[in-house]
């Protein structure tokens, strides 16, 4: 089995067709593994800050809202630099590297909600080592992208992505299940005692961090013996950071902004907005959501394959912005009326839009940058348009940028100002790529 693919043409049909797709397949199979268990380890704090009043750790809302989002926060700014490193050192060591730092949050978890002295900065701390699964994120679907023609980038991102995504719900659901018993033996440790005041019981809330452990390991190792690194997509960070100068790096981060950002600021958010706002706890189907957005990226990443990028991403911004501004009407007034039926039904809505719109977005982010570096070059200098796709390609993966939507401010407030967002990002997509007349039209 080749760990260096030194010859690497996805574009080439015959080769694809001959050699190609298989060794694709192969990389993909063995990048979603990781991936899963990078998004239940960078959302686990989203399913453990609601347990954690209960066992004894007195910190208020605000405190439980920032430990929310921080892995968010942490895994947007490590993006960037995980995305640069996957064509330095190369995407099979990268991945396998990455993966196994995973044990750093998942151990660190296990072992801080079991001693009652941790305290709310080393708390702090590790959430936001949690954040190496956002950027496991970046590099994951920037060395993907190197695998596959431009015609199958889409669909191939969007089921890395889409199942990669279902980590999230995985978190959310396996959380309130192995927290139940001691199910690792005397490994486990002492349980906590939970009461809300009235009902007391014993939960192991390190198990939330021991039950990933064995498989992190697997992933690494997986990764290090059967995928493939490709010999021409190696670049330093001098070669890749021209993409700070690129206008679409900014506007395709926006709309990242917008799509994934939506996503995984919602995924972290919305237990707590729901306990909050409603007190009512839904860690019993909080992972609905997230397993439905999940599902929507790979059905985003086709229709956009078909029907353009940017015409999905503009119904998808669509879809979001008439989600949030209806959802704030779901809301309680000073604890009076609302609609928690309403707000359920309406936060799966923002889910599947978000799914989508990510999808499209990583479909146009190639595109965008391969057409970019083609202009000017000969129609008939066939070596000078393969290096402006890959130079393309390179630059495509560097501008995978992205941070965490965080809920602040009041809650009415907050979503409209996400309303008023989706407006930009819908004004974006339509004046930039999808206008008969833009630059970037064409190209979709």
């Amino acid at each position: 089995m080749q760990m260096l693919l030194t010859r690497w043409e996805p574009d080439n049909r015959l080769f694809w067709e001959e050699e190609g797709s298989r060794v694709a397949r192969r990389n993909l199979l063995l990048s979603i593994p990781p991936l899963v268990l990078s998004f239940a380890v960078w959302m686990l704090w989203s399913a453990i800050v609601l347990y954690l009043p209960h066992i004894g750790f007195r910190f208020t809302t605000s405190q439980l809202f920032w430990l929310a989002a921080l892995p968010g926060l942490a895994g947007g700014t490590l993006r960037l630099f995980f995305t640069f490193m996957v064509p330095v050192v190369g995407g099979r060591l990268w991945t396998a590297v990455s993966t196994a730092l995973l044990l750093v949050p998942a151990l660190g978890i296990a072992f801080a909600v079991q001693d009652p002295a941790t305290s709310y900065p080393q708390f702090l701390l590790l959430a936001l080592a949690a954040g190496v699964g956002g950027g496991n994120f970046a590099s994951s679907m920037a060395n993907l992208s190197f695998f596959y023609p431009t015609a199958r980038k889409g669909a191939a991102l969007g089921l890395n992505a889409g199942l990669g995504n279902l980590g999230v719900g995985l978190a959310q659901f396996a959380v309130p299940l192995v927290i139940g018993a001691a199910v690792f033996g005397a490994l486990s440790g002492a349980p906590q005692h939970w009461t809300d005041g009235t009902v007391e019981h014993d939960i192991w809330l390190q198990n939330a961090g021991y039950v990933w452990v064995p498989f992190i390991v697997l992933a690494a190792a997986a990764a290090w013996y059967g995928m493939d690194d490709i010999a021409a997509m190696k670049s330093s960070f001098a070669e890749q950071a021209v993409v700070f100068v690129r206008p679409h790096t900014w506007i395709l981060s926006w709309l990242y902004l917008g799509s994934f950002g939506s996503f995984i600021g919602f995924a972290a958010g919305l237990p707590l907005f729901a306990e909050t706002q409603f007190g009512a706890s839904p860690l019993g189907y909080a992972f609905l959501g997230p397993v439905v957005g999940a599902a929507a990226r790979p059905a985003g990443g086709w229709l956009a394959d078909r029907c353009g990028g940017a015409s999905v991403a503009l119904a998808a911004f669509a879809v979001l912005g008439v989600a949030s501004a209806l959802l704030a009407s779901t809301l309680p007034d000073e604890g009076i009326g609302g609609s928690y039926a309403g707000f359920l039904a309406l936060a799966v809505v923002l889910f599947a839009a978000s799914g989508v719109a990510n999808g499209a977005v990583y479909n146009m982010i190639p595109v965008v940058f391969a057409r970019d570096r083609e202009r000017g070059v000969a129609r008939d200098d066939a070596e000078a348009l393969r290096r402006a796709r890959q130079d393309g390609a390179l630059e495509a993966a560097a501008a995978m940028l992205g941070t965490a939507l965080a809920l602040t401010g009041g809650a009415h407030a907050a979503l409209w100002a996400f309303t008023l967002f989706y407006a930009t990002c819908i004004a974006l997509t339509w004046g930039v790529y999808a206008r008969r007349g833009a630059g970037m039209h064409k190209a979709f």
